[in-house]
């Protein structure tokens, strides 16, 4: 028989018996109870943040970068909608968080009491699943279930709404070893046959293409891509998502694709014969006009999500598994088959010295100009300087997009950012809980100024815990991405994107008791960046940027993917 104990002390024992040892939040009425349980725990590191949202991102950015299932808390109403933001960032990226929210007590459930909301109508569509528990003897393998969806089958956010009476009240801790549920049964082992079929297509193409997305990531598959790309000799496109699932640095990666990918990259997939996409979706940033999305392609999907395949795309040969087994699984019929990577080599030359011509042609580049700080420059030295051995943040926008262009990310896990929601005031918060998760780590978020200021408040939070992140905001005075759409398809009309007010970051730093830096010469860049790098504390660089700088290359909205604008 468990032990008898009230629904607050379950929520607790279950983190523990989780494995989860830092949570992010902010305490209310309606989740008192469970605060009062922490208190009285040492093995769960809770961190106070200074907005729920800030609680979702911190949560979100602990799991992409370890792995593991982020936890974020919060109170009723106010407190619970603050996370929906964050919540939908986790869910449009696949992100594995477990949001536990307070609720009114089940009797006053739909009487408009103070701070109620329906915390589950509200996140039903932005959620894996979610829960609104009414009896305290069904937490225990609620807590289970939670943690199970979350982690399991395509990774995502699940929400446990708690009542405050179901917290106070008493039942047996039964917790279950493992759970079934008969609803929901992913598919991890894929369809050998499908493997045999993705085989035949690869042997016999003349321009093949590999295409990398953040299920790549989340399976671990990483080194089977690697061994994958050098033994059958493919060119290797990696999407927003899945930067740092293949090394940046290696010979045979071609980028990013997409609306701001490389020219080669694009082209590439524009004529390819074969293309085998692993963990991507083919959102509308990566395929722009569909109809004219590799025109030539057999195309080979593999995702452990079989909603996610033939959903944006006509696929050829669907393979339904996770990432990692199913490329194990290629890679023995590949080495059984006695393909090795010089017969590839010789097979694919064509192929590659047409992929070089594009890559002469337009490389990715800007001009550089010795009188402003252009922010590519910025993120080249930064990449110098690290080596690819930090965990980079970002928020959204231009910052981004430079940072996907210019920072050759060599490691999964390396790059935190959002990709299907495109959140402003992610990055900073998503820092906070990947140095949670990574103590030892350089931990940087590239910020714009307009991103930074959505979520600034959790400098103190990061101050609290003492985390040496350091911001790097590449400051133009404007919504630098709005501008530039402006500028190109808007006669110029700039319509609210310049700041009439810019706050000083560097004062702002010092009030919080952070380092504070500004530079505005090109010179200045490099020294600076060893600067802030040798400073164990957290660091604002302020970097004054060419003002309408943009990020090429472009494809517009609704055209494809070779109609980019270049320059």
């Amino acid at each position: 028989m468990g032990k008898i104990m009230t629904g607050a002390q379950m929520v607790v024992e279950a983190l523990k018996r989780e494995g989860v040892e830092v949570i992010f939040g902010y305490p209310g009425g309606a989740i008192i109870d469970i605060y009062d349980e922490l208190y009285k725990t040492d093995s769960i590191h809770h961190v106070l943040v200074r907005h729920e949202q800030g609680a979702a991102h911190a949560a979100d950015g602990f799991a992409r970068s370890t792995g593991k299932i982020g936890v974020a808390l919060a109170t009723s109403g106010p407190g619970a909608t603050n996370t929906v933001t964050g919540i939908a960032t986790a869910y449009m990226d696949s992100i594995p968080i477990v949001v536990l929210t307070g609720q009114v007590p089940t009797k006053l459930i739909g009487n408009d009491a103070f701070q109620e909301v329906d915390t589950t109508g509200i996140t039903r569509p932005i959620t894996k699943h979610n829960f609104l528990v009414k009896r305290v003897e069904d937490l225990p393998r609620v807590l289970k279930a939670a943690f199970y969806i979350a982690r399991t089958g395509r990774p995502g956010p699940v929400l446990v709404d708690l009542p405050k009476d179901v917290q106070q009240a008493k039942a047996e801790f039964d917790y279950p070893e493992e759970i079934r549920l008969r609803s929901y049964n992913p598919t991890y082992e894929p369809h050998i046959k499908q493997i045999e079929k993705a085989y035949q297509l690869l042997e016999k193409a003349e321009r093949p293409v590999l295409l990398i997305g953040g299920g790549v990531i989340a399976s671990g598959a990483s080194s089977e891509v690697l061994e994958l790309a050098e033994r059958l000799n493919l060119p290797v496109i990696m999407t927003l998502m899945g930067l740092g699932g293949f090394p940046g640095d290696h010979e045979q990666s071609l980028g990013m694709p997409g609306m701001h990918g490389t020219y080669y990259a694009n082209m590439a997939i524009a004529n390819c014969d074969v293309l085998l996409a692993v963990g991507a979706r083919f959102d509308d940033r990566v395929t722009g006009r569909v109809d004219a999305f590799a025109p030539y392609a057999k195309i080979i999907h593999i995702d452990i999500d079989p909603t996610s395949i033939q959903k944006n795309v006509k696929v050829d040969v669907p393979i339904v598994g996770d990432c990692k087994r199913a490329l194990a699984r290629l890679l023995e019929v590949v080495k059984e088959a006695g393909k090795n990577k010089k017969y590839f080599k010789e097979r694919f030359k064509e192929w590659w010295e047409q992929i070089d011509i594009w890559k002469r042609r337009y490389p990715l580049s800007y001009k550089y100009d010795p009188n402003v700080i252009k922010p590519q420059f910025v993120i080249e030295k930064l990449y110098e300087l690290t080596q690819g051995n930090a965990i980079i943040c970002t928020e959204v926008g231009q910052n981004q997009m430079w940072t996907a262009q210019f920072y050759k990310f060599k490691y999964p896990r390396t790059l935190i950012t959002s990709g299907g929601l495109g959140t402003m005031g992610f990055g900073f918060p998503a820092a906070i809980g990947a140095q949670m998760g990574n103590p030892g780590k350089l931990v940087i978020d590239i910020a714009g100024d307009g991103s930074i200021q959505m979520n600034i408040q959790e400098l103190a939070t990061a101050m609290d815990q003492r985390l040496p992140i350091k911001i790097i905001i590449l400051n133009n005075g404007y919504l630098g991405m709005v501008r530039q759409w402006q500028e190109l398809f808007y006669e110029r009309r700039y319509s609210a994107v310049k700041f009439a007010t810019i706050p000083d970051f560097v004062k702002i730093a010092e009030a919080y008791g952070a380092v504070g830096l500004r530079i505005t010469k090109p010179e200045e860049v490099e020294p600076t960046l060893k600067q802030i790098l040798t400073i164990d504390k957290l660091v604002i660089l302020d970097v004054i940027i060419a003002p309408e700088e943009g990020v090429f290359p472009m494809v517009p909205a609704g055209k494809a993917t070779t109609e980019m604008i270049l320059v």
